[in-house]
């Protein structure tokens, strides 16, 4: 089968900079260095804060609100209650700021979708919003975008991007309901006591801190220290902070945007973010996204939710059936249920049932290795697609050598837990030049889309950069198939 590369490729851009609070260490550090910057000259203070914004300014957009606003995180550890100029605020918001490079290390496992925006566009082009893992220092993965035009003779056009990154404004409260909290507590596993009355304690929507509020009340009721229930609240309120809700403001460009690790459960990377289109049987449409959080110690599955890439919410998944990664929606329900694929056990493929899109119980193996290219483990490199013969899955194998390849099977549209047609060779591997990398010899995807009788795939090459290529459908169809 014939797969066409293309000259496009997706490069990590160091110069995109983003900024971020440089957490010092100690209170005691803090207040000493806040004590030298309050006895500064006020000349020198000026002029000091001037070489920062002129070494800094052309960087980032909003730097001088970014300073203030580290400022006044810091402000309560001020020497005294000395008035402070304007001057000195900035610099020192600046002393405790830094930029990160968020790609400064690779580029890497892109998805794709089509743009809600498609005005302004030549009859049969389309606009599509890709989504990349960014990862800078410390390994730190966070999700960004590009955007292009694929045209009626199947050509792309990447749109060209700013210099700068911004990362979004966050709900500092979200309001959270009590099925939200019945939920968390399913996912648990929970059926204590604490568990089933927690929820009748809390308003019908509320703060963090109310939940942090009625759970403190409930453990200091029980009569004494439990350990379970105090192991059991310490997870709740895990679980419900990584529940949050972001926006970005109008005049941000796409290119510019960052999703950045928020959560204490995730604090060291959100990982291959699975974007799709789900349409209902009310035939609206969203964006959702699968991905992996990570806090350094364990990973956890988490669901962004999106209308228009400007607002998300992020919601934690929950369920016997969520414990690996590499999660995939179907693009709408499967016999009036919610679909998943994902992965049970480091090795197969099981296919996922659920009433509730955030809480997974009913799961099925139905895809093993069989081929050798696979004999490591398989996975999906991205929600199933949706064609006349069937529901393609992209998938990912790992071979001999830590060889990732990525290639195909077919699902009955009926029931997608009847395999079809599966390819018996890898669809992509990679080539001389794609091979050498941060991780090298592999190939992965997390989605891809159909335009023109054509499959766009695009795949991250040896955890560095991106690529795509384009197989014929008609094909690929015919040869999981045959």
């Amino acid at each position: 089968m014939n797969i066409q590369r293309t000259e496009v490729k997706i490069l990590p851009e160091k110069k995109r900079v983003l900024l971020r609070p440089f957490e010092i260490g100690s209170e005691e550090r803090v207040r000493q260095i806040l004590k030298r910057i309050m006895a500064m000259p006020e000349k020198d203070v000026n002029r000091r804060i001037e070489q920062v914004i002129d070494e800094f300014g052309y960087r980032h957009r909003s730097l001088e609100k970014y300073f203030l606003m580290r400022f006044e995180a810091v402000s309560a550890f001020l020497p005294d209650n000395r008035p402070v100029s304007d001057a000195r605020k900035l610099l020192i918001g600046a002393y405790f700021t830094h930029e990160y490079s968020i790609e400064a290390a690779a580029l890497f496992n892109p998805s794709i979708v089509w743009h809600p925006d498609q005005k302004g566009l030549p009859a049969g082009s389309r606009r599509f919003i890709i989504s990349l893992r960014a990862v800078g220092e410390g390994h730190i993965s966070s999700i960004t975008f590009r955007s292009g035009v694929i045209d009626t003779a199947n050509r792309i056009f990447m749109d060209a991007i700013t210099r700068y990154i911004t990362a979004p404004e966050i709900f500092p409260e979200p309001v959270y309901n009590r099925n939200r909290i019945k939920e968390i507590c399913m996912s648990l596993g929970e059926n204590s006591e604490f568990a089933s009355r927690l929820p009748d304690a809390l308003d019908d929507n509320f703060t963090l801190s109310e939940l942090r509020g009625a759970v403190q009340g409930f453990l200091q009721r029980a009569g004494g220290p439990d350990p379970h229930n105090q192991r059991f609240a310490e997870r709740l309120l895990m679980l419900a902070e990584s529940n949050y809700e972001f926006t970005f403001f109008p005049q941000v460009p796409l290119c510019e945007r960052v999703i950045f690790p928020h959560s204490p459960s995730e604090s060291n990377g959100m990982e291959d973010a699975r974007f799709m289109e789900f349409v209902s049987e009310k035939n609206d449409f969203t964006y959702y996204a699968t991905y992996t959080a990570y806090d350094d110690h364990s990973i956890s599955c988490r669901l962004l939710e999106t209308k228009d890439f400007f607002h998300f919410k992020v919601h934690t998944l929950g369920g016997s059936a969520i414990e690996n990664k590499g999660l995939a929606l179907f693009p709408r329900k499967a016999n009036g249920r919610y679909a998943m694929l994902g992965r049970q056990d480091n090795e197969n493929l099981y296919l996922m049932y659920s009433d509730n899109i955030l809480i997974w119980e009913d799961k099925k193996a139905v895809f093993q290795p069989q081929f050798g290219w696979e004999f490591i483990q398989i996975g999906n490199c991205g929600s199933p697609i949706e064609t006349d013969a069937g529901w393609l899955v992209l998938t990912h194998g790992v071979g001999a050598m830590r060889k990732y390849t990525i290639g195909a099977f077919l699902l009955d549209l009926k029931d997608p837990s009847r395999v079809i047609g599966r390819l018996k060779e890898p669809l992509l591997s990679a080539d001389a030049e794609e091979r050498e990398g941060y991780v090298p010899n592999v190939v992965y995807s997390c989605g891809g889309i159909v335009h023109g009788g054509q499959l766009f795939l695009p795949y991250g090459f040896s955890d560095s950069g991106s690529s795509f290529a384009l197989v014929n459908l008609n094909e690929l169809l015919q040869e999981l198939t045959s």
